[in-house]
């Protein structure tokens, strides 16, 4: 519980080419020498951000998935990135969470890129996903979610406290992580924004983007980032292909949340 170790993989996409990225990220996956606890893909990494989910999305049981599960088994990570999905004739952009042991969770992408045309293909989800991983509550979102602060923001979560019976109140989660494909025309945007919602939530943030160009002429300057709880970059690649492992301190996010308690002064809300 005391640490928890990420690995960050920035990487080109094969676009709309499902088997090819399948390999090129399994290979990159396998390759990572050092010890890793979880491994965060890109967004849609199977095809790179395609508008045609009618030709390339799959079921839950389909390639992808199954693909996520086995490798998950076999590297003995938690492996996460988003891609196509079908379900009930509705397709969404879903991030899966998978566990070693073949249990997973998902999160649909609640806000869709009006301006790729993104909403007119998928449908919204409604509902985040707040995961749990060695005592760690990691919040996980997606690429155009970033821009939201809401939707990202910590909510007071009541913690009984041994010995008096009451309960305080603490953040309700202590990693936030975005899955992209953010073009680099707007990567200030994406920096800034990794930055603020690390500082206003006090807590970690990662965002992983890809590079390269993709089939509509976007290129992705990646800047993958990794963000600690006072806002500064741990860890930052531009243009790059990337396999970045990194570990954080629980140590460090307590040291801060016990300084400035900021938390305490926020205004109350509930995501509904």
């Amino acid at each position: 519980m005391s640490s928890l170790t990420f690995s960050l993989i920035q990487t080109n996409l094969f676009w709309e080419d499902r088997q090819a990225n399948l390999q090129m990220l399994e290979e990159k996956i396998m390759g990572i020498g050092q010890k890793t606890e979880v491994v965060i893909l890109p967004e849609m990494f199977t095809t790179g951000f395609s508008m045609k989910p009618e030709l390339y999305a799959e079921t839950m049981d389909g390639v992808a998935f199954q693909w996520m599960k086995r490798i998950s088994a076999e590297k003995k990570v938690v492996l996460t990135g988003s891609l196509m999905m079908q379900e009930d004739g509705q397709y969404f952009n879903r991030l899966i969470w998978m566990l070693p042991n073949g249990q997973w969770g998902k999160y649909d992408k609640r806000h869709l890129f009006a301006n790729g045309m993104e909403h007119e293909h998928y449908v919204g989800g409604h509902k985040r996903l707040i995961a749990s991983v060695k005592g760690w509550k990691i919040n996980l979102q997606i690429c155009y979610d970033l821009r939201f602060p809401v939707w990202a923001r910590q909510s007071k979560a009541p913690v009984s406290t041994e010995g008096n019976g009451q309960n305080e109140e603490h953040p309700e989660y202590d990693v936030l992580v975005y899955v992209a494909n953010w073009p680099e025309p707007r990567n200030h945007a994406w920096k800034t924004l990794l930055q603020a919602r690390a500082v206003e939530n006090q807590c970690f943030a990662i965002g992983v983007n890809r590079v390269g160009t993709d089939a509509n002429g976007m290129y992705h300057s990646g800047d993958s980032m990794l963000v600690n709880p006072m806002g500064h970059p741990v860890h930052q690649k531009a243009h790059d292909e990337d396999i970045a492992t990194i570990t954080i301190q629980r140590d460090e996010l307590d040291e801060v949340r016990r300084k400035f308690p900021f938390y305490k002064d926020s205004d109350p809300f509930m995501i509904l």
